[in-house]
């Protein structure tokens, strides 16, 4: 152990130990001196309270306490914490590009059987690394990418589209899911793993179409409704405690957003769908859905985080988060046998993920490795001020070059070939 993390690690004991002396006195903490197991992870606010309320739920039989470090700057947290050789004892990524770059670099450790045993594709393909194939992380929350979300009652002969690109952590990835869902349901599950995977150019035909197809449906936009969606957020611009972007922008009909996002419209009489039918697709690719995940990995040897792993990506934790969390943030989870959220809304997206969903396929920017899925973000920033050929044509040009560098980078070592999309459940 590293002096910065023995530092730490003390610092931690001596605060829990002190409420500990001061709530109950020097003898009932004589036993408690094993140092709390660290979790970082990207929930904070509401979510973060509800996954913390079922984390110290699980400390009641294990001789274990845990530590939760919620951020919205997890990949920066993350990487000084490494930097720092101070890593949690469990980190929640959301990134298989960033996960496998850990697990090439030896930072990750293989999960046991059990865990593997929980770790459904398209969350969590198994990796090859020294020549071995492991599984390195477990879905814990899931999420449901190709919907599209609009008011009840309001028909519209051709969709407006609400638009807003602008998040604190890294604006543009609103723009790269309409990207990968239209490419999806117009070239299909293999086209898009190979395209996810580094192995289909960005200037080749389908994945050029996808971009157009874009900027079609979102049709002209004056240079004030543009730089209004650059700089606005999917909450929009809450007034009178109304949020989201279907409040927001006047005059737009339809908003194109993860399942996450019903937490919003908790309060309206809002309709969601599933986004095929919107997209100009093939029929055939109407059952295929995106989707994006927050898995669970172990970056310590401590042999109690893995127990940790295990213990929340099961039913007993599951049912306790759900119950911790406010109804419209309850989490959705990858196996029609967990426990779903008990909201209308929440209800019905589970279903379309377990039950009506025949594909499933990982978010392709959080596939990519970090440096060309950040390229990828700026690339539909700019695309979404200037929609024309020629921009278009040298911005793909620029991913190309990224994509051949990352690729040179990562060596025989790059993301997985295969996994990126798998029928629900595993």
């Amino acid at each position: 152990m590293t002096r910065g993390r023995r530092v730490r690690r003390r610092a931690v004991l001596r605060t829990f130990l002190a409420a500990c002396l001061l709530a109950a006195g020097a003898g009932a903490c004589a036993d408690t001196r094993q140092e709390p197991l660290v979790v970082l992870g990207p929930w904070t606010g509401a979510e973060g309270e509800a996954f913390e309320a079922m984390l110290h739920g699980l400390d009641d039989d294990t001789g274990r306490t845990y530590t939760y470090q919620g951020t919205r700057s997890l990949r920066e947290t993350l990487v000084a914490q490494l930097e720092a050789g101070d890593p949690p004892d469990v980190a929640i990524l959301n990134s298989i590009g960033e996960l496998t770059e850990y697990a090439r670099a030896n930072r990750l450790r293989p999960l046991d059987t059990t865990a593997a045993a929980r770790a459904y594709p398209p969350w969590a393909p198994s990796l090859v690394v020294d020549g071995t194939r492991r599984t390195y992380w477990v879905p814990l929350k899931v999420d449901l990418k190709s919907l599209v979300w609009s008011e009840e009652g309001r028909r519209a002969a051709a969709p407006t589209w609400c638009v807003g690109l602008a998040s604190q952590a890294t604006s543009g990835w609103p723009g790269t899911d309409w990207i990968e869902d239209i490419l999806l349901h117009q070239a299909g599950p293999d086209t898009y793993t190979e395209w996810a995977t580094g192995r289909l150019g960005w200037r080749k035909g389908p994945v050029r179409e996808a971009w157009r197809t874009w900027a079609r449906l979102l049709g002209a936009r004056g240079k004030d409704s543009v730089d209004r969606s650059l700089t606005m957020s999917y909450l929009g611009t809450p007034h009178g405690g109304e949020r989201g972007l279907l409040r927001s922008q006047k005059g737009c009909t339809h908003e194109h957003q993860s399942a996450f996002i019903r937490y919003v419209y908790a309060d309206a009489r809002v309709r969601v769908d599933p986004s095929a039918g919107f997209l100009g697709g093939r029929a055939a690719y109407d059952d295929a859905y995106e989707v994006s995940g927050d898995m669970a990995a172990v970056f310590s040897d401590d042999p109690a985080a893995h127990t940790l792993v295990r213990r929340l990506s099961g039913t007993a934790a599951r049912e306790r988060w759900r119950d911790e969390a406010k109804k419209d943030l309850a989490p959705f989870f990858p196996d029609a046998a967990d426990p779903q959220p008990k909201d209308p809304t929440g209800r019905r997206i589970a279903r379309i993920l377990t039950e009506k969903a025949r594909t499933l396929c990982f978010d392709a920017s959080d596939v990519m490795p970090p440096a060309l899925r950040d390229a990828f973000h700026r690339a539909v920033l700019e695309y979404f001020r200037d929609r024309t050929e020629d921009r278009l044509g040298t911005l793909l040009a620029q991913l190309d070059t990224v994509r051949a560098q990352a690729e040179k980078d990562a060596g025989p070592g790059g993301p997985p070939r295969s996994g990126i999309c798998a029928p629900p459940g595993g």
